[in-house]
């Protein structure tokens, strides 16, 4: 009975090992000439026909790990080790595994791409600024969206990132407001400073006069008492409006050096005592 159990288990080892010797041969004798040859011809190809980088080098991995997987599964059915039906789930299940795993971003950028695209207020062309970036939409695909920045850099965000994000669009709407700060001397007149900055926001062309600008104090600094200005420009997707804050500044800037209002810069002052001492540690007090 023994001598039967040992012969058996000895006749199982044998055709193990059989079929693993013909798995192993089976898979060479399928991948290796694939990988040689078929693949190289295949760049090859793709070389002539002059397809970008970009999609040869993707295809080219692809029907690399085809092959693979080709020849696994040929490999398992001709060696007995599987039979073709078990190959066949097998190999379907791990690869609906690695797809699920791989594909988890795509479909979830592709997701957020229409919901991207079906938005009326998110178009090509808009400026936009999302956590410490901004620029101006150029593209938009299902997966991910190009924004050109000021910095003419193209900067490519997932979709999923933008949609779990907040947007701001500066130029959404017909009218934008601006705030600019000035700081002014404790000394000077507030009521006359806000007179002076209230009739250089009138005298620029693109500062709106509905609703008019207003002149605040915001807070008081160490060193000036620092206005906000608040004034309103109309279409803001075509109009610069750095541009205007930058030319209103400097009329105020130099309107407030004609005046004679003072623009304080921060200062402070160091009291205290200063002591000498010489080389071996005794001050010149110590010498009489």
């Amino acid at each position: 009975m023994f001598q039967t159990s040992v012969d058996a288990l000895l006749t199982r080892l044998a055709d193990l090992a059989a079929n693993a010797g013909i798995f192993v041969a089976s898979l060479l004798v399928i991948y290796l000439p694939a990988r040689v040859l078929v693949v190289p011809l295949v760049a090859r190809v793709l070389d002539a026909v002059d397809l970008d980088e970009t999609l040869r080098l993707p295809f080219e991995k692809v029907l690399h790990a085809s092959f693979a997987l080709f020849a696994v599964f040929v490999a398992i059915t001709l060696s007995g080790l599987a039979t073709f039906l078990t190959a066949t789930e097998a190999l379907t299940a791990a690869a609906t595994i690695a797809l699920g795993f791989a594909a988890q971003d795509v479909l979830g950028n592709f997701v957020s791409g229409v919901f991207i695209v079906l938005d009326p207020k998110f178009n090509i062309g808009d400026w936009i600024q999302w956590g410490d970036r901004e620029g101006i939409v150029e593209d938009i695909s299902f997966r991910v969206t190009r924004v050109h920045t000021f910095d003419n850099e193209l900067v490519t965000v997932p979709n999923a990132k933008l949609t779990d994000s907040t947007i701001v669009n500066p130029v959404a709407k017909e009218r934008l407001r601006v705030n600019v700060d000035f700081g002014i001397g404790y000394e000077d007149d507030v009521d006359r400073a806000r007179d002076l900055i209230l009739d250089e926001a009138s005298r620029h062309p693109e500062v709106l006069d509905r609703p008019g600008p207003t002149v605040r104090i915001h807070r008081l600094g160490d060193s000036a008492v620092l206005l906000r200005v608040r004034f309103w420009i109309a279409h803001p997707a075509r109009l610069d409006f750095v541009r205007v804050r930058s030319e209103f500044t400097q009329a105020v800037k130099e309107r407030f050096d004609a005046e004679g209002v003072e623009m304080p810069y921060p200062y402070r002052q160091l009291t205290g005592d200063i002591e000498t001492r010489t080389v071996d540690g005794r001050t010149p007090s110590d010498d009489g």
